[in-house]
């Protein structure tokens, strides 16, 4: 007999069994769908914010000294092609990477924030000048010139910007995605992981049909994407003239995250929207955008942090540090934008610390870079502090009986120090000196395998000698023993070795080794 025998399922009672069935079938599957996606976005680590630091401008930004978590970790902008060789990359056009070590002491001050704890994101590309992929088409050297980067800072994580004429160009998109593949294969046969992501311009629509190109490149070249950071920022035109910054930006994350599903479902990774989310970063301009009229506030900011909150945002970032703070009454009008001050009032308030919000998580989940000599502040103990060696160290040993001037650097217990101000015995490590008080300043450790940099010198002759009865203006320089300074601001009868103090500066300045190599090569032009 059958299992039914003498009752009779009604049609009603089909199609409501149906239903149901259909109903517990549909809710197994989200809720399996919901859990997938939960540990997949749990397998990315914590979110994690990081605030973009131009390393070329000027006044340079201190970043190897965080006066905050929010401000530890770092997107250090931006390595791009020598405009007179298109295959090495430098920093910002200006500095190959040794002339950045040399000049501006950047190994040494990426290795301090590390000692601090944070980490070190290098971004290639940018707004300006051209991305290495744009410039050099030799597929091998092109792997070269990004490998040579990632290896010499030891990174684990990189930023690729793409905007400009570097978006559209597509050849650069192809070849760009297989050398980034490239590098990846070798970091990972050497045993070092490399994340990568995508920076791209956005509209309150989402990306463009160029940047969803230069995403299903990486993706057709099988590049491991970290994920896709957008800039919400300078809108112009296409944000609607009664929508804020802060619905522009929230238009454009939700927009793009609907593209990207599209764009990873064509290549065949058809991902949760959790993770998707957590695959996705943002980056706006803070304060005063470059679009005359977009400003993007401290409550946009606190809105923003908010929306990546609920929905899971996997990074967040902002441009930039280096204009993180409000500007000076001496700055006259805050519609132009600064490099150094954001435009807006911002109180006792950081857009870092904002933005920053909840998040918790690094962009590198394992350690970059060991603490020099086994700890940090370059000591073994307090009572035996590593020994110096000049065969070893770039710059002279700190002596007591030695006179320093303003911008001397030097070594002392296997760290190198700057001078702020003019000083005389005054020990660059002494524990019982408030910073502020001391003379100088830490750059960061002595690097494993340093050698003694070679001093720019000047022949004589190339500036007029410091005279005492003379009177000099501001940007005059002058030679005193062999070294070249440089008038900060009028003065007379005040020598540029003269003892100087905090409260009562000395109205010199030594030129900086970069200053002389120019000078040197302007006065060797001059007599070819």
């Amino acid at each position: 007999m059958g299992r039914f025998d003498g009752r009779r399922l009604s049609v009603p009672r089909l199609a409501i069994l149906v239903a149901i069935v259909g109903g517990l079938t549909f809710a197994g599957t989200s809720s399996w769908r919901h859990v997938q996606d939960a540990q997949a976005a749990g397998s990315h680590g914590a979110a994690w914010y990081a605030g973009y630091v131009d390393a070329t401008v000027t006044p340079l930004y201190e970043f190897e000294q965080p006066a905050s978590k929010a401000a530890r970790d770092i997107v250090l902008s931006f390595v791009v092609a020598d405009p007179d060789s298109a295959c090495s990359p430098t920093w910002g056009g200006a500095y190959s990477l040794d002339a950045a070590s040399d000049d501006i002491d950047l190994d040494r001050r990426i290795a301090r924030l590390r000692q601090a704890g944070g980490s070190v994101v290098v971004s290639f590309g940018g707004a300006a000048n051209s991305e290495l992929s744009t410039a050099c088409t030799d597929p091998s050297q092109l792997v070269d010139a990004y490998t040579s980067v990632v290896d010499r800072y030891d990174v684990r994580t990189i930023d690729l910007d793409i905007e400009g004429p570097a978006l559209a160009d597509a050849a650069a998109t192809q070849r760009r995605a297989a050398a980034i593949k490239a590098l990846q294969v070798a970091r990972a046969k050497a045993g070092k992981n490399l994340r990568v992501w995508l920076t791209l311009p956005v509209s309150p629509q989402g990306l463009s049909t160029e940047g969803r190109q230069v995403v299903a490149a990486m993706l057709e070249q099988k590049v491991e994407l970290s994920g896709v950071n957008v800039m919400t920022m300078d809108y112009g035109g296409s944000r609607a003239k009664d929508q804020t910054m802060l619905d522009a930006s929230t238009s454009a994350l939700t927009a793009t995250h609907r593209q990207l599903g599209q764009v990873y479902a064509r290549a065949g990774q058809d991902v949760g929207s959790a993770t998707l989310w957590r695959r996705m970063g943002a980056t706006p301009m803070i304060g005063q955008n470059d679009v005359p009229g977009e400003i993007f506030s401290t409550a946009a900011a606190k809105g923003l942090s908010a929306f990546a909150a609920e929905k899971g945002l996997g990074r967040m970032s902002m441009w930039s540090l280096n204009r993180d703070r409000t500007c000076g009454a001496n700055y006259p009008d805050v519609t132009v934008v600064s490099n150094s001050c954001s435009g807006v009032d911002q109180g006792a308030e950081s857009f870092a610390a904002l933005l920053r919000g909840t998040m918790t998580g690094s962009p590198d989940s394992t350690e970059v870079t060991p603490v020099v000599g086994g700890r940090a502040g370059g000591r073994d103990s307090a009572d035996n502090p590593v020994a110096d060696d000049p065969a070893t160290s770039p710059y002279p040993i700190w002596s007591a009986d030695e006179t320093y001037v303003e911008g001397t650097r030097v070594v002392w217990h296997r760290n190198a120090y700057v001078a702020k101000w003019w000083t005389l015995g005054d020990t660059p490590d002494d524990p019982v000196v408030d910073e502020s008080a001391s003379p100088w300043r830490l750059i960061g450790p002595v690097l494993p395998g340093e050698k003694p940099v070679q001093v720019p010198t000047l022949p004589s002759g190339t500036y007029p000698a410091w005279d005492q009865g003379a009177a000099y203006r501001k940007g005059e320089r002058v030679m005193l023993r062999g070294t070249a300074f440089v008038a900060k601001w009028y003065s007379t009868g005040v020598s540029p070795d003269a003892r100087a103090t905090q409260n009562e500066p000395s109205p010199w300045r030594q030129l900086t080794d970069a200053e002389i190599r120019q000078a040197a090569a302007a006065a060797s032009a001059d007599t070819d």
